[in-house]
């Protein structure tokens, strides 16, 4: 398997530029043409014996390593779930209700994944558990010492992103996890958004739980995993037939096992042709261009440096993110602030940086993919200082 681009997608083909990509991503072909005959032909139950479930048995193994070796992990420490939330809710309500402690204690920090903060509100309600949540700096980041600072004798489990889904700000992940564990403390990572855009390495991290999400790279919806490292204790997510270990119960869905494992190996395979580089060479043209075009006008949110490839964030002066974007059909991409209502709101995340709302209500999130290319940043950047000019 090659790593090599294919045609244009055909879903991209007549639309506007999409640079959406820390959203979802298009179905990868490659992976839509390994998967369809685990959905036309391959039908049997993996876990039965007799010839039907050879070759469905032999595909879920295969994309059990595939996942695994994307992320340096062995394949047996690869659990198969349905979505990135319930893969995080296996790690951190599976961790802290298996510590066996009367009142637990967990850490996250205040720009997480809504699946790992309402997770932790669950937790709190429920079972009485306490959770601290570290500020972030100006970039987005946590700060090592607030960690250290926040972690007690009956502290559990700690869980920070690896990369955030808005500004791509990359968390210093192998020293929280080591911080995590010279207390005893599990520590999970949901990497969904930096999983197949940034080499990761689950051994190298000294992470125990690790999130992986196939949406975000290439493959369906409804295809997600979560590593386990070995030794680790979890309360099931799915009682049941004891498939995925005993933790997530119900027969595996054959065909989204592929895809995933498939979508791993394509991802391996450009990282190792250096798409990262590619990708940033295009975010950073892309910054370019509106910041010679309004100079003073466009402002990074996040760190310059530490963040994913495809990403970038930046408010623009005097406009609001979603009036900007929806007077651009030209291209399709995020903003700022969330709809309630008809009513904006600025992003937590920006929020919680120290931006304050005007700024925050005029970002934009431009996050490009395996199908961006050069002439894309030219019609984004071209229809975007078109418009903002105008204001």
């Amino acid at each position: 398997m090659t790593g090599r681009l294919p045609p244009v997608h055909p879903g991209l083909a007549d639309g506007p530029v999409y640079l959406d990509y820390n959203a979802t991503t298009p179905v990868d072909p490659r992976v839509a043409e390994a998967m369809l005959p685990h959905l036309t032909e391959f039908f049997g139950n993996p876990s039965s014996s007799h010839p039907y479930s050879a070759v469905p048995r032999q595909a879920l193994t295969r994309a059990r390593a595939q996942v695994a070796d994307l992320i340096g992990a062995r394949a047996d420490e690869v659990v198969f779930t349905a979505s990135g939330s319930e893969a995080d809710l296996l790690a951190v309500r599976g961790a802290v209700l298996a510590s066996g402690r009367p009142r637990p204690h967990m850490i996250t920090q205040v720009t997480e994944h809504p699946a790992v903060l309402e997770t932790c509100h669950a937790l709190e309600r429920l079972h009485g558990v306490r959770v601290t949540l570290l500020p972030v700096d100006g970039d987005g980041l946590v700060d090592p010492a607030r960690l250290a600072a926040a972690l007690t004798e009956d502290t559990v489990l700690v869980s920070v992103m690896a990369a955030n889904n808005e500004t791509g700000a990359l968390q210093p992940v192998a020293e929280l996890a080591a911080l995590a564990h010279e207390h005893g403390v599990l520590f999970h990572c949901d990497a969904a958004q930096a999983v197949g855009k940034i080499p990761l390495d689950v051994r190298s991290l000294g992470v125990d739980l690790l999130t992986v999400v196939g949406h975000k790279m290439y493959a369906p919806k409804g295809a997600a995993a979560l590593y386990v490292r070995e030794g680790v204790r979890l309360e099931p997510v799915v009682h049941g037939g004891g498939q995925e270990h005993g933790l997530r119960a119900g027969t595996e869905n054959v065909a989204l096992a592929v895809a995933l494992g498939t979508a791993a190996q394509l991802a391996a395979d450009e990282l190792a042709d250096g798409a990262a580089a590619r990708i940033a060479g295009l975010r950073d043209a892309l910054h370019q261009r509106l910041a010679t075009a309004l100079p003073d006008r466009v402002h990074l949110n996040g760190p310059e440096k530490e963040r994913l490839p495809n990403t970038l964030n930046v408010s623009i002066d005097a406009v609001l993110g979603h009036e900007l974007l929806a007077a651009v059909p030209e291209i399709a991409a995020s903003t700022g602030s969330a709809c309630h209502s008809g009513t904006h709101t600025p992003s937590p995340v920006l929020t919680a940086m120290g931006l304050d709302p005007a700024r925050a209500l005029g970002a934009l999130r431009l996050s490009l993919g395996r199908w961006t290319t050069a002439a894309d940043i030219e019609t984004a950047a071209t229809a975007l200082t078109r418009v903002i000019a105008a204001h």
